[in-house]
């Protein structure tokens, strides 16, 4: 089959059809209405957007609402930019200030509802996601991950950085980090940007990381979840994402994501339910059709532009029994809405199965509209946690308070629920065993094909220049062989040797044209490579799609990397991002001919900076 013809065939793999429906854009209305686009690149949208901040007001306890049996007040004042809060079990409470870049220790060493005590017992600049973890801190500062031991009277003894390469913060420096039920810490790094094509994977994503700082790419596509946690009774994790601003009042819905291993939601491309965001269209060549099929959809949707923050699961024992595995969320409040919303803490419900069911107001009353004078807000909530009592605590940013939310209704309470414990999860689902590729059934085949590399002769080391310490890019590949009767070409790289995630898949891509005799250096990481027609890339073992280089732990002993090609006889009907457990259940059945060049790679020392 030809690159023409393979390109052909592959248009017919589209869900939906090739042009836009005359007078819409994913929903959207065109302008002027009737006319036909004839690709998602080309847009005529007009949106009508905003930029309304009410008016700072003084905190009154007074104004706030909150349900029949509930009662709030205030925990601690005076606190500046307050923002994470977590809890520890012994009660101590730790709240992060990204303004002044520290971490606050507070205490109600009396039991009546107020701290009483406050110290500053650790300093980094922008200083927000923050997790305890018995006797270990965790902290999230800009591009560094942080540990730190809880010594004896509740401060943190000195901070150990364990990452200090996350990708720059850009536009949302508020991450968070959370420890999940599979003993892993969880990372959020919102996106750079309102909308755009990231230049690092692991922006607008979600970071699956080792406590000794080795990482995974868990999630991708996510603006900007900086909420998240895992449901007491499922372990099910679940995570509010912040929507595109400028798509007008009623668009993009605050996301409620059941965020899975592998998966990706739709930023910045798709939005909300399914729609379009007519200001960008995807890389390589891809419809939005196609991104749409890549994407999971949000389970629940709230109030565009109030502006999800922490999220905290109730497992507590002073709400009432029925709270129990419901989640609260701060909404911060919008900006960019000609009506505000947010401004408050929102309940979302779950029922006993462990599924979300409606999203309501909790606590209300810092949001008011005065005739005269406007929109006004006396608070922004940020931090959300459980106290050690059962109480709900939330932080106010702008007025530098934590408030207590309690409850003295005639309802019983439940029983304290446990964390979710579950089974460490592999980094990449696969069958047992460490069978490469070339030796699978699945990959059965009557025919070679010679494979080789211009960068590094068979089973000698590959420059650094195409590993992960060097330029991370792809070396140039070269074969012959291929059968009669090819339709495609398919490519796995894999790394038998790594402690974690073996094989460590670095390389998964398919449909590559037959006519073609290898690949160049530098085949660009993105979902779809127009320059090569057809060929299409999975994600790898670090989470993210197209080529990831060797990069074993500095120090160790060679690692064998084998580059394996197989011929098909067929056209393959995956979407983009598909990973190598499904490449190779798809061309079982299908092999025609296979072949591979191993290459290894050592990183005496770290790389000069």
């Amino acid at each position: 089959m030809t690159r023409i013809a393979l390109a052909a065939a592959l248009a017919g793999f589209a869900s939906g059809p090739a042009l836009a429906q005359a007078g819409e854009v994913g929903s959207r209305p065109i302008e002027p209405a009737g006319q036909q686009l004839p690709a998602p690149e080309a847009a005529n949208v007009r949106v009508d957007g905003a930029i309304v901040e009410p008016r700072s007001i003084e905190p009154d306890l007074s104004t706030l609402r909150v349900p029949e049996g509930y009662r709030i007040a205030v925990f601690a004042e005076g606190l500046g930019n307050a923002r994470i809060i977590e809890v520890a079990e012994d009660g101590t409470v730790y709240l992060t200030r990204r303004e002044e870049g520290d971490v606050q220790m507070l205490r109600d060493t009396d039991g009546d509802g107020v701290a009483d005590q406050r110290r500053t017992i650790a300093r980094r600049p922008l200083m927000h996601g923050l997790e305890i973890d018995g006797q270990t801190a965790y902290m999230v500062a800009g591009s560094s991950v942080f540990r730190a031991p809880i010594l004896a009277d509740g401060s943190f003894g000195p901070l150990e950085e364990i990452v200090g390469d996350l990708p720059a913060t850009g536009q949302h420096s508020a991450r968070e980090i959370n420890k999940g039920p599979d003993g892993m810490l969880y990372v959020s790094l919102g996106s750079t940007c309102n909308a755009c094509d990231e230049s690092s994977p692991e922006s607008a994503s979600i970071l699956r990381m080792a406590p000794d700082g080795s990482r995974t790419i868990f999630a991708s596509g996510l603006r900007h979840t900086v909420g998240f946690g895992w449901h007491p009774v499922t372990a099910q994790l679940w995570g509010m994402d912040q929507g595109i601003d400028w798509l007008g009042d009623r668009q993009q819905v605050e996301e409620l994501n059941q965020i899975e291993q592998g998966k990706a939601y739709g930023w910045p491309y798709i939005y909300g339910m399914g729609g379009w965001n007519p200001q960008d269209e995807p890389p390589g060549g891809l419809t939005m059709d196609d991104w749409d099929r890549m994407s999971v959809r949000p389970v629940l949707g709230y109030d565009p532009h109030a502006a999800a923050m922490q999220m905290a699961f109730y497992r507590g024992a002073m709400f009432p029994a029925g709270e129990q595995g419901n989640a609260f969320v701060a909404m911060r409040g919008s900006w960019n809405r000609s009506d505000p919303v947010g401004y408050e803490i929102v309940r979302i419900r779950f029922d006993q199965a462990g599924r979300p069911m409606a999203m309501e107001p909790f606590v209300t009353g810092f949001l008011q509209d005065e005739a005269r004078d406007g929109p006004a807000q006396s608070g922004r909530p940020v931090g959300v946690a459980v106290a050690a009592d059962g109480a709900l605590l939330f932080s106010d940013d702008q007025n530098g308070i934590i408030y207590r939310v309690s409850y003295a209704g005639p309802d019983a309470p439940g029983a304290v629920l446990a964390r979710p414990q579950v089974a460490p999860m592999p980094i990449e689902p696969r069958p047992q065993g460490t069978a490469l590729a070339m030796a699978r059934p699945e990959t059965q085949a009557g025919g070679t094909l010679e494979l080789s590399s211009s960068a590094f002769a068979a089973g000698r080391p590959i420059p650094m220049t195409f590993s992960a310490y060097g330029q991370d890019v792809t070396p140039g590949l070269d074969w012959s062989g291929v059968p009669a009767g090819t339709q495609t070409l398919a490519l796995l790289m894999e790394d038998p040797d790594a402690a974690k995630g073996n094989p460590f898949v670095h390389w998964v891509a398919w449909n590559i044209a037959p006519d073609l005799s290898g690949l160049p250096e530098a085949v660009p990481p993105t979902p779809q490579v127009p320059s090569l027609m057809t060929l299409r890339q999975g994600r790898n073992t670090r989470g993210s799609i197209g080529y990831y280089g060797p990069h074993p732990p500095i120090g160790e002993a060679a690692h064998h990397y084998h580059f394996q090609l197989f011929a098909l006889d067929t056209v393959l009907n995956l979407v983009p991002g598909s990973n190598r457990e499904e490449l190779l259940a798809a061309i079982e059945g299908h092999v025609l001919a296979k072949g591979e060049v191993i290459g290894t790679y050592r990183q005496e020392r770290p790389p000069a900076p």
